[in-house]
């Protein structure tokens, strides 16, 4: 297997400037690079920058896979957006980072230790960003369902006692957005375990924004606040400054609100029932799913062979052109019909009745070796 690597940054609340992209630049002159991102394929050599640094420096999410089984998903948060209560109660070294600088957090989701061989054998890390990117405005606006998903990976992979408890009670972890699906997805946590979490976790709470709320936040913004808003929106930074205030505001609403819910934390070997429970329905919606595939498979089957006893003489004529063609491919059609109707004989006439037919059949073939073999192991005939 070839060495293969990929990487993709994305920058999402300022565009890159020239200055910026060029220095970018002499980092690969391989890479593609726009005023919002840059991305790169390895197949030989490495990457020369530190996706760390360039997180802190000029991106806003990040994502890597390298063919070696690991996957890397990165977002920077303005440094409101978290308390460092709730990062130090979620955060696990190597699987789910979450590092302060003076004005924002860099939270680094990991896989390491996958053993999906099928996966990283075709992953090329295209679409990743996309699915993923979305999980950033999410943490903005407070939702912590992906710090949660996070840890259920750090759970499994530090293979915790069951007396420990989980770092936080989350609502809404049994209605998981698409892009926290497509997190839990990338991280390789084990559904069973995912929707164990959601049992008994509260549903999240729809919370629309006022009027009231917007014009309260509005008139407590200081005045250099509005003037560097003012300042963006007439340097034809429209977009920065909307994503400057969205934030804001999500950061302002966040501190009226408790993000955390009351309903107590639970042990981890609580959730590890929750996921056995999950897992047994599961098995036991598959099985039903399989008796009830295999129920209209047998009543389809048995319509088939109803029609064709319907009129046998034609079913036997059918045989002889595919016969008649003295091909391997032929042979295998014709015994594949002769099968059928032998079932329909089975089912609708008699077995006798069969035989006798399919000797008359046979009596002008006797010279068709290849034809004998496969009627003799399909069990409808005996060779003479």
């Amino acid at each position: 297997m070839s060495e293969y690597q990929y990487y993709e940054f994305l920058s999402i609340d300022r565009p890159l400037k020239e200055d910026d992209m060029a220095e970018l630049r002499a980092l690969s002159t391989r890479a593609t690079i726009t005023p919002v991102s840059f991305t790169n394929e390895y197949n030989w050599g490495d990457f020369k920058g530190n996706p760390d640094n360039l997180m802190q420096r000029y991106f806003d999410a990040h994502v890597y896979v390298a063919n070696w089984m690991t996957a890397i998903f990165m977002v920077r948060l303005p440094i409101e957006t978290l308390t460092r209560e709730t990062a130090k109660a979620v955060a696990a070294p190597y699987l789910l980072d979450i590092k302060p600088t003076k004005t924002h957090w860099i939270i680094t989701w990991s896989l390491e230790e996958s053993e999906n061989y099928d996966r990283f054998g075709m992953e090329d890390g295209r679409g990743w960003m996309a699915r993923l990117a979305p999980v950033r405005d999410e943490l903005l606006r407070g939702d912590l369902r992906s710090l949660y998903i996070g840890w259920l990976a750090v759970m499994v992979g530090e293979m915790m006692d069951d007396d420990e408890m989980e770092p936080l009670s989350v609502s809404g972890l049994g209605d998981l957005t698409v892009a926290q699906q497509a997190l839990a997805e990338f991280l390789e946590v084990d559904p069973d375990l995912l929707a164990g979490a959601g049992m008994g976790s509260p549903a999240a709470q729809e919370s629309e924004v006022s009027r009231r709320e917007m014009e309260k936040w509005i008139d407590s913004l200081p005045r250099e606040e509005v003037n560097s808003i003012l300042k963006q929106l007439l340097e034809g930074k429209g977009q920065q400054a909307e994503r400057s205030v969205r934030n804001r505001f999500a950061v302002w609403r966040r501190g009226l609100q408790n993000s955390d819910t009351d309903a107590p934390r639970r042990r981890v070997g609580e959730l590890c029932k929750n996921a056995e429970k999950v897992r047994l329905i599961r098995l036991e919606k598959q099985k039903r799913d399989r008796k009830q595939r295999e129920t209209k498979r047998r009543e389809k089957r048995k319509a088939y062979l109803k029609n064709l006893s319907s009129d046998f003489p034609k079913a036997w004529a059918s045989v002889k052109e595919p016969v008649e063609r003295g091909s391997g491919r032929g042979y295998d059609e014709a015994c594949r019909k002769l099968v059928d109707i032998a079932e329909a004989y089975d089912l609708f006439a008699t077995k006798n009745q069969f035989q006798s037919e399919l000797k008359k059949f046979m009596d002008g073939h006797l010279q068709r070796k290849a034809l004998i073999q496969r009627i003799v192991k399909a069990g409808i005939w005996k060779d003479q």
